[in-house]
Parts: structure tokens; C-alpha cells; sequence
């Protein structure tokens, strides 16, 4: 009997917050590989909030996951079987390899990671494309300049973690929105945040007021709604924007909530624009030797959350990051 392969498909297009029924467990034999193929068993499996937008149907940056497939993830593990040049058994690496326990590539798109310099699940993370996402957000899209003042929403999370670390690494002043005085004590004392504002128990708009008086040069936005809201506001002349992302939005039923307060844009001469770390490939090599230095300096902290129980605990796990529950980046343990 053929080892089995145990697999995440979409079963449904949720509508809301996605649900058990959304989802079928089904058991695949593990793959073998054929010329210029190798299998990974997969160790670690990254959920992310971008993960709701793909299961939806219609354009977007990336195709959406199909109805019956493996639902997409970015994974880390172990090369198992190989009939490719470039991938020896026992290579540890990265890709987009699915919620599965096995998967079978090519070698497209496919990084090999040293688990000797950081922990497999950290290149889900601050080594992976959450940390890109804020290296390439924060200096290629906002040119974060010198006693500049970044805002950054979902700031526990592991885009905004990052985020405010390396904008002190720049010389800026970070303040991070976050939900609860827990996640807002850690930026601050763990991260080196100038200050942290909880949505959840204080006035966001006061709080904007009094940590950031000359106003906020740069907003690193993963939330969306109300905060987006309130930050364009308090935008200094000239303020940069950048769209990551838009959690609040991701589960609505209804239409997307935009900005009503748009018109600051012109009024502080600021700027918006949306980023997909995609976009950045040929230079993730860059980036990501730079975020090793300053972890090794001791000036970056990583942190992720790990949560066990293998891939049928996926669809609980997902649901995580709506509820807030995650501190830093959320991993999914499978082998």
C-alpha cells in the first residue's frame, strides 16, 4: 500500500469567514518524481491573511485557487526524493508548495534554506515573504527617509513587526497599531516601537494626535477600513501610503469598504499605492541578505507563532489571524 499523502483542497468559495465545509480533507499518495522533478515533505506551513483573496473567485494579482485543488501556501521542508540536478535529498527549502504533507516541483520558484543560520519556520516569516513584503514596502514604495514618522497597522503581525523594526533601523520613529495591551507592550519593549496604540481600548484618533504631532509621513496599511480611515486624517504634506494589505475587508459579505477621507490625498500632496511583494522577485536574494545582517546584529526580532496539529487543523488554524489570536508570524506545524 502507497504511502499516504494527506491534502487540503478547496471545496467550496466561502462566503464570509471560510467554514469547515469549505474545505475536504483528502488523501493523495505521495508523489514520486520524474525527470527533473523532486518531492518535499513538508515541516512547516505559512498562513497568511492574503490566503482569504485567493480562494475568491474573479481578477486579482494572483489566479485564484480553483474549487477541488490544493489550497495554496507558502511551505518549508526537506527534500525527500530528487531526480532533479539541482535538489539533493536532504535540502531544506522554500516554495509555494500548498497545504499538504508531500508536494512535487520542478524547482520553479523554489529557494533552498540553511536551517543551520534560523529556524525552518522563520523563512516563512522574517526570512521569508512576510519580511520581503515590509523590507521592499517600507524602501522601495514609501522611501522611508531619516526622522521620518511610520504608522504601521496590523503591527503584531508579521508584516507590521517588521515593518516598524526596520524603520528604526532607518532612523525613523515607529508607532504600531495593534489590538490588545499584550501585542502593544511587545512592540514597544521587545520590538524598540517609539509607541503602540490599541485599536481596541483607546481613541486611535487622540492617540494619532499625540504620537505622531507633525503628522505621519509614512502609513504601512494592513488593515484597511476605520484605521485607513482615521490615519488619512493625520497624514503630514507629502505622506506615502502603502496598501499591503486590508484584513478588516478580507471576510466582509457586503462591498469593500473604501476611504471616505480620500480627499487628504490632495490636501497634504500624499500619494497611495498598492504593493504585492511578487513584484520584487529578481531581488529577494537582496533583501533578504540584508534582514539576515540585521538579525544577526541583533537589531531585527523574529518571532513566530507555531501552531501544531498537522493539515487538518488548517482551517482552525487560518481562522487565527481573523480573530487577532497571532503574535508575529503564524506557522502551521505538519511533520
Amino acid at each position: 500500500m502507497s504511502p499516504a499523502n494527506r491534502q487540503v483542497r478547496l471545496a467550496a468559495r466561502p462566503s464570509g469567514l471560510p467554514k469547515d465545509s469549505d474545505w475536504e480533507l483528502h488523501e493523495a499518495t505521495v508523489p514520486e518524481p520524474g525527470s527533473g522533478e523532486f518531492v518535499v515533505a513538508i515541516s512547516h506551513l505559512s498562513l497568511d491573511p492574503a490566503m482569504r483573496g485567493w480562494m475568491n473567485a474573479g481578477a486579482s494579482y494572483i489566479d485564484p485557487v480553483e474549487v477541488g485543488d490544493v489550497m495554496r501556501a507558502g511551505a518549508v521542508g526537506r527534500v525527500s526524493a530528487s531526480e532533479h540536478p539541482g535538489f539533493a535529498v536532504g535540502e531544506h527549502v522554500y516554495g509555494v508548495f500548498g497545504v499538504q504533507e508531500h508536494a512535487l516541483s520542478d524547482g520553479k520558484g523554489v529557494f533552498k534554506i540553511d536551517p543551520s543560520l534560523a529556524p525552518a519556520p522563520t523563512y516563512l516569516g522574517t526570512l521569508g515573504m512576510t519580511g520581503l513584503t515590509a523590507y521592499f514596502g517600507l524602501l522601495d514604495v514609501a522611501k522611508v527617509k531619516h526622522g521620518e514618522t511610520v504608522v504601521v497597522s496590523g503591527a503584531a503581525g508579521a508584516v507590521g513587526s517588521v515593518v516598524g523594526q526596520i524603520a528604526k533601523i532607518k532612523g525613523a520613529r515607529a508607532v504600531g497599531i495593534a489590538g490588545g495591551a499584550e501585542k502593544c507592550r511587545w512592540l514597544v519593549e521587545e520590538l524598540g516601537f517609539d509607541a503602540a496604540i490599541d485599536y481596541k481600548s483607546d481613541d486611535v484618533r487622540k492617540a494619532l494626535r499625540e504620537h505622531a504631532p507633525k503628522g505621519i509621513d509614512v502609513y504601512f496599511d494592513n488593515v484597511g477600513g476605520e484605521l485607513l480611515d482615521i490615519a488619512l486624517t493625520r497624514l503630514a504634506r507629502g505622506a506615502r501610503i502603502v496598501i499591503c494589505g486590508a484584513v478588516s475587508q478580507y471576510n466582509a459579505t457586503e462591498a469593500v469598504r473604501g476611504p471616505s477621507n480620500y480627499l487628504s490625498l490632495l490636501v497634504f500632496r500624499a500619494t497611495m499605492t498598492g504593493m504585492v511583494v511578487f513584484d520584487y522577485a529578481d531581488r529577494f536574494g537582496e533583501a533578504m541578505a540584508a534582514i539576515a545582517g540585521w538579525m544577526r546584529e541583533g537589531r531585527i526580532i523574529s518571532r513566530e507563532h507555531i501552531v501544531d496539529g498537522g493539515v487538518e487543523a488548517f482551517g482552525d488554524s487560518l481562522l487565527k489571524l481573523f480573530a487577532g489570536e497571532n503574535t508575529g508570524k503564524l506557522v502551521l506545524r505538519v511533520g
